[in-house]
This record gives structure tokens, sequence and C-alpha cells, in this order.
């Protein structure tokens, strides 16, 4: 009697426990309001874990210990989302901004509010519990990540609502916790993340959820998915979420007119940099549930919402150096190197010059101060020349007349910008030909990355590709940091590489303009690498998708004595030279054309390429009148733009492979 009276005790302390430390975290994380110092916190989190310790029969699945991580996954769980987690079409002037208030039609309230740069989530509670969370995915399908979900501090685990109720957020990465991150990083010797974006990304997705608990995410919840309670608006809703305990997008407001909207507009862009967090836009939608309604959607995307999207940040900066970079084709490609700016939330020393053209069209000098921006807030480029502050002196850029690298001779390709090391043996083009080679959609050689690759050439146990299929473990074990395990790993990965057949070969070769599509119809056409080695220019162009220019390419790299060995090697070493006979299913896409965009969330291209192949389409590198779908993944580009301006059906990979199956 004395234990149950002891249990009874201790359930009722751990809910009082519970209790006081959601309130706390609430009143810190989501009001900034804290009410007790970070040692009472402590000392109560204590208790709570030694309780749960003790009697773990207690222990709620809501507990505020849950915050901390543990569980580790073996990989995450699909789940189909029950509401389609759909995008937004974009604007990019307050002109587009008007056009598209006229052609949506609608007189009521619009909701203003801050578009968060980060990653979509979906939270469902029932019966006032968290239950599961979800990533976005392509908006049908997405990922179990419940378990780093929880560790997100302001992601309530419980809420004063008996019914159901699912809400979407946008997870993201303080400025202040990615800082740290990469701080932390820096001393690892790892690779900083290049914005909060893919480091929230990159947390969110972590299989032990005490890496994403340390992390710091944080969360905004901007819409309801699903609810048994009907609400007249979207504002009304994200009252409701309020009362709740959910931290609700800031800087919303309603207006009913242009000039109204466009303010609100103006008010959040100059307050962009005091939000603990980047956004890169303004999203506008019809407040009126039931308009929404009315109005519809277009492809998956609603007809009631856009977002606006800011122009990117620019800042002045000095241009001291022009640095050359060889890449695995042996093209030289000039880097500004800069005085380091900061710049859309990250430090921006570098960026890329493109092209002797670039630099010559723009007249950019060495001395100069610069513009600079980030397209997309991602990659520095430069964008204007200060020539008020040019200093006496400076005089126009010239490329080298020898590679940077190996000292060879270059020379400019004709009709194109391109300078070339001629030296097949530069080193600067091993390296990244190596990097290229072992990369996901060519022979996908796990934990072949360019660290290891330049640990492979330094060491001198790699000079050239075929190199790579006469390594032992013994070999490798000596290397610092590889071991036994990681070297039986690559090996492994390397002898698994032999099998991936001609489309995976042709393109991992790296011939100049040849991508993953274009290898895939290459293989399909000839049956091996060997007999396109053989083919003629005039026989290349009569493939679809295979120009002048690439023919020629193909063509100048067969010809080379180097390249004839190097095939010659890969085939002595076991690795297939042939291609993949395609089992097609039926014909059920016998005659559709498909074009590839963005990316999928479970297929590479080439096995997208290769699914399409099999139910009898094909593939298409440009989006024409003749193309048939789009299959659009994350971040799709200018490709979706085009296919929606021509009337080409969209699919996401879900809807790729339905269509697939149900044309079976």
């Amino acid at each position: 009697m004395k234990a149950i009276k002891k249990n009874d005790n201790a359930e009722k302390r751990i809910d009082e426990l519970c209790g006081l430390l959601d309130y706390y975290a609430k009143k810190y994380y989501t009001e900034d309001a804290p009410v007790v110092t970070d040692a009472e916190y402590d000392s109560l989190f204590s208790e709570l874990l030694s309780l749960e310790s003790e009697y773990p029969e207690l222990a709620r699945s809501d507990s505020p210990t849950k915050r901390v991580g543990g569980a580790v996954l073996d990989k995450f769980e699909k789940v189909t989302h029950s509401v389609p987690m759909g995008s937004l079409s974009d604007v990019f002037n307050y002109g587009e901004l008007n056009d598209f208030l006229k052609k949506t039609d609608y007189n009521g309230d619009y909701s203003v509010e801050c578009k968060i740069d980060g990653l979509s989530v979906s939270l469902l509670y029932e019966h006032g519990k968290f239950v599961r969370g979800a990533t976005r995915g392509d908006g049908f399908v997405g990922e179990n990540v419940t378990e780093n979900l929880r560790t997100v501090r302001s992601i309530p685990l419980e809420i004063s609502y008996d019914g159901m109720l699912e809400v979407r957020g946008e997870i993201y990465m303080p400025r202040k916790s990615f800082a740290r991150l990469n701080e932390k990083r820096d001393e690892a010797g790892l690779q900083p993340f290049a914005n909060p974006r893919n480091a929230a990304a990159g947390s969110l997705r972590q299989l032990d959820s005490k890496i994403a608990a340390e992390r710091g995410l944080d969360i905004y919840i901007f819409n309801i998915q699903a609810c048994d309670r009907q609400f007249e608006s979207h504002s009304e809703g994200l009252d409701f979420l309020s009362t709740l305990g959910f931290n609700v997008i800031p800087y919303r407001n309603r207006e009913n007119t242009y000039s109204g909207i466009c303010e609100r507009i103006e008010e959040i862009g100059r307050a962009r940099r005091t939000l603990p967090c980047d956004i890169d836009g303004v999203v506008i939608k019809a407040d009126n549930i039931e308009a929404r309604k009315q109005i519809g959607e277009l492809a998956g995307r609603p007809k009631w919402a856009v977002a606006y999207k800011f122009p990117p940040e620019q800042q002045n900066t000095l241009l001291k150096d022009i640095t050359i970079q060889v890449g695995r084709t042996g093209a030289l490609t000039p880097t500004a190197e800069l005085e380091p700016v900061r710049l859309a939330g990250t430090t921006v020393s570098r960026a890329t010059l493109h092209n002797i053209d670039f630099i010559t069209e723009r007249d950019i000098r060495i001395g100069d101060t610069v513009t600079v921006q980030k397209a997309g807030d991602i990659i520095p480029e430069i964008v204007s020349v200060c020539r008020e502050m040019r200093p006496d002196g400076a005089v126009p850029y010239s490329m080298p007349e020898r590679c940077p690298s190996c000292g060879e001779a270059v020379s400019r390709e004709p009709g194109t910008a391109a300078v070339l090391c001629t030296n097949a043996d530069c080193p600067a083009q091993l390296e990244r030909t190596l990097v290229h080679f072992a990369s996901r959609d060519a022979m996908s050689i796990d934990g072949m990355g360019p660290k290891v690759v330049k640990l492979l050439i330094d060491s001198g146990l790699v000079s050239g590709i075929a190199d790579l299929y006469s390594l032992k473990a013994d070999d490798l074990i000596p290397l610092d940091r590889m071991g036994e395990t990681s070297a039986a790993k690559l090996i492994s990965a390397i002898d698994i590489s032999r099998g991936r057949g001609a489309a995976r070969l042709i393109y991992a070769l790296g011939i100049r303009q040849v991508g993953a599509s274009a290898a895939s119809a290459l293989a399909a056409h000839f049956g091996s690498v060997e007999a396109l080695a053989q083919a003629t220019t005039e026989e290349l162009v009569t493939i679809e998708d295979i120009g002048e220019i690439t023919a020629q390419n193909i063509s100048c790299f067969f010809s080379h004595q180097k390249s004839k060995e190097l095939i010659a090697e890969l085939k002595a070493a076991g690795v297939r030279t042939d291609a993949d006979k395609i089992q097609k299913e039926g014909g059920s896409l016998d005659g559709l054309t498909f074009v590839l965009t963005g990316t999928l969330p479970t297929m590479t291209r080439s096995e997208a390429s290769a699914l399409i192949e099999r139910f009898g389409g094909k593939t298409s590198s440009a989006v024409s009148g003749s193309t048939d779908y789009l299959v659009a993944g994350e971040k799709a580009g200018s490709k979706l733009a085009k296919a929606e301006k021509l009337g080409v059906k969209i699919l996401t990979e879900s809807g790729l492979i339905e269509l697939a199956n149900n044309h079976s």
C-alpha cells in the first residue's frame, strides 16, 4: 500500500513539474517574457528527469524532457499528407503584384505576412497531444520527423484543445544559433553551413534527435491545415492558434487595398534584419476561407495567394584580387576575392566572375569597389562596378596564358567564352574529375567526397580514374582519419560501382555538356560506351537533346588516346560499359515526353528517367510545346514557370509514380 501511495505521489509531482516547465518554456520561448531564472528552471528539469528515471512507467509522451532528444532512427518513415502542402507562385515587383490582385478579383481583406526562409512542416494534434510532425516533401508525401520536432521548444507538446488540429509552420534556425553552430563546426575542422536555411534543413533530417536538439531550431506557425472547428477567416484561425500557445507568424496585418498591401511590404522589408530569422519576402493571401474555395487553385498552387519576393540585398566592397579555379573539364573560372562583407545573413568574401567575357563586358578590375548581391539570397555575385571609386593605375584584367595548377598552355574554345587547360593530367582537373566520377548521379561511390579524393591524390595512391579500382583496404588504413572500418566501406562502395552500367559511366566521365539525361539517352541509343566512342558527329546529332556543340564535345573526348585507354582500363577492372536493358512494363507512358526539374524527395533524376523509360516514356532536357509533363521537385526554377506558361501538366514525384501505375 505504501508503494502505491509513493507511486501516486510521484505521478502527481511529474504532472505538476510538466505543467510548470511547459508554462515557463512558453513564457521564455514564445512570449519572450521569462518568469524564472535559468537555474530555477534547470533545478525543476533535473527533478523531473530523476523521477522519470525512477518511475519510467510514469514518463509522459509530452514531457519537457523529450526536448533534449535521444531517439535514434534507422530511417524516416513516409507520411502522406491528408491536406496537400502546396507552394506559392512568386511575384518580384509591384506591377506583378497588381496584376495578381486584378486577376484574383477579390474585394475582401488580404492577410499580409512575413515569408520565413526555412523548411515547411506539418504538426498534428489529437486530443490535445502532439502526435506527429512531417516535412513538406513533394507536397503530397513527406517524412516523419516527429522526434526531431519534439526538441523544438516553441512547439507545444500539449494544447488546451481536445479535437483534431493540424497546423503548418516554417522551421528555421535563428541567426544566433546559426552563428554558434558554424563556430563549432569551424573549430572541429568541418565545412560551415552556407546559410541558416540549409542548416535548418540538415538539422531537421538528423536521424539522431539529440543532434537536432543541440541545433537550436525554432518555428513560426502560419496556417491551419485541418481542424474539426470551423473558422470564417485565416486571421481568426491564427488568433485561435495564438491562444493555444503557438508561435504564430510575426508582422501579419490585414489590408484590402493595393496601396495598403504595398505599405505593409515596405514595413516588413525595413524590419527584416531586426527579426531573429531570415525572411525572403512577404505572403499575400485572401483572408476569407469561403472566398478561397471560390477562387480555387491552378496546377496545385492557390490562385488566392502569392509570394512577393524581396530583391536581393546589395553591399559595396573592395575587389582585392582575381584568382583562377580549374574545373574538372579543364575550364578556368575567375573568382573575385573580396574584402569580407555581411550580406543576407552571412559573411561573403568570394564571388564567381564566370568567364573573361563577363569581366570584360562589365570592365571589372582588381582594386575596384564593386556592388555584390546574393542570387536567390544564396550565391554571391558582382552586379556592377563603382567606376567613380576606381583607383589610379587599375588595369583591365586578362586571363592567364598558362594553367595556374600545372603550368601548361591554355586555349580559348572557339565560339565560347571558355578558356581551357589543355593538359589532361592537370592535378586540379584530376581532383574535380574524381569528385564528379564518384558523385550521386554518376558512379555513386559513397564516402568518396572532396576530402577523401584529395587524400588519395596527395598520398600518391590515385593518379587517374582507373586507379580507384585497384585500391585495397590495406592501402587506405594508414591514411589520416581512415581506419579499418572506413577503409572497408570505401572499398566496398568502389566495388559496387563497377556494376552501374553505361548511362552512369558516360555521365561520370565528365564530357563537356553531357548531363545525366543526355548520358542516359546516349546509353540507350548506342548500347555501350565502346559503341558511343565510335560514333560520328553526324550520328550523334540525330539523337534528341544532343546538339551540334555537345556532339563535337563527345567526338573530341573519345578521339583522345588517353580516353580510349581509360575505357579499356575500366573494362579490364570489371567496370560495366554496357547499357541496362530497360524492361518496359506494358508501355503505360508510351509516347509521352517528360522534363525533370528540381530536387525530387526520394529519387535521383537518373532513377526518375529510368522509371519513365521503363514504362515507355522519354525524357527531354528542355520544356517545349511537345512536352506532356513536367516532373517538379524542390527549387524547380525557370522550367516550372515556362511549363505553367505553356500549359504543360505539372507532376510531383508521387504523381509520376501514380501516373505510371494507373496507366499500366
